[in-house]
């Protein structure tokens, strides 16, 4: 288990992280989402042991992860845009992590990269983006580290290599109870694998959980009236988007869904119909409620 406690974390005078508290459960896949600048690669270094916390504790089953080599040889991080020695090639990088990671399962690596379709002896500098992302992650799956964490880790691939990928993760995580974390703007792809999520937002976890525990909980309705209704008919639910078009009004609520549709049908809708709903449309509701991204057309 992960156990981030009060977490501060600054960058001169920028206040990056602030007072941030997370669990994360082992054999899970964590999704880390949040807007551009929120600090998920600031998060991502400091869970790997390679930045300090300015104060707060993150520990890795009670253990401090910070200069703790016990603790960070079951750690491997990767990052948005990793690193390779100027003429490295796949066998080389190979060598050199197995400095670090003895278990690194060379047959399993050679897999991936026959997976993949990856030249071994071709330097990887002269790899595509995507190319080079597929190196890391080969390697990664080869290593088969007790916490992944993987900073943008779809980017780059294309829809068979990020299914392929997928597959792949979810067996590590039966197989051997790995823990993955996962940093990504494409939420349709996290969706289809985390267990938990965590929404970043302004230096802390606005929300965070089980993610179908979670969408139990966010509901999307849309209704029909005789006549039009205000706004502030429904301020005592927990709104987390509200538009209304003459009798017709979309919403997105937060709550027990038997409570939420007795209050609706009191008011004697039309009709009255709850929608699914996905981790994007939960990010997008979470932030337009802040104010984020906000456009309003005058015209």
């Amino acid at each position: 288990m992960i156990e981030l406690s009060h977490v501060n974390k600054a960058f001169g005078q920028k206040a990056v992280l602030k007072q941030l508290n997370l669990t994360i459960p082992t054999g899970s896949i964590f999704g880390l989402i949040g807007p551009n600048g929120a600090g998920k690669s600031t998060l991502l270094y400091l869970l790997n042991g390679v930045s300090r916390v300015d104060s707060g504790s993150i520990r890795y089953d009670g253990q401090e992860v910070y200069e703790n080599t016990e603790v960070k040889k079951d750690i491997l991080l990767i990052s948005d845009d990793p690193y390779f020695f100027p003429h490295a090639t796949i066998p080389s990088m190979c060598d050199f992590y197995k400095t670090w990671y003895p278990s690194l399962n060379e047959d399993n690596l050679y897999k991936y990269t026959n997976i993949f379709s990856l030249p071994i002896d071709k330097p990887i500098k002269d790899f595509s983006k995507g190319m080079k992302r597929q190196t890391m992650l080969a390697i990664a799956l080869a290593i088969a580290p007790k916490y992944l964490l993987l900073d943008e880790a779809f980017d780059g691939l294309d829809p068979v290599m990020r299914l392929t990928f997928k597959r792949a993760i979810t067996a590590l995580i039966e197989n051997k109870d790995m823990t993955v974390i996962i940093s990504s703007h494409n939420l349709r792809e996290l969706e289809d694998v985390c267990d938990y999520f965590g929404i970043l937002d302004q230096g802390t976890i606005s929300t965070s959980g089980e993610l179908y525990e979670t969408k139990d909980h966010i509901h999307k309705i849309q209704l029909a009236f005789k006549e039009e209704l205000e706004k502030d008919r429904f301020d005592h639910l927990d709104l987390l988007s509200f538009k209304k078009q003459s009798r017709v009004i979309n919403m997105v609520v937060k709550g027990d869904i038997a409570d939420i549709k007795t209050y609706l049908y009191s008011l004697h809708p039309l009709m009255l119909e709850v929608l699914p709903i996905n981790l994007e449309e939960i990010f997008i509701y979470e932030m337009e409620r802040k104010g984020y991204g906000i456009y309003e057309d005058d015209q």
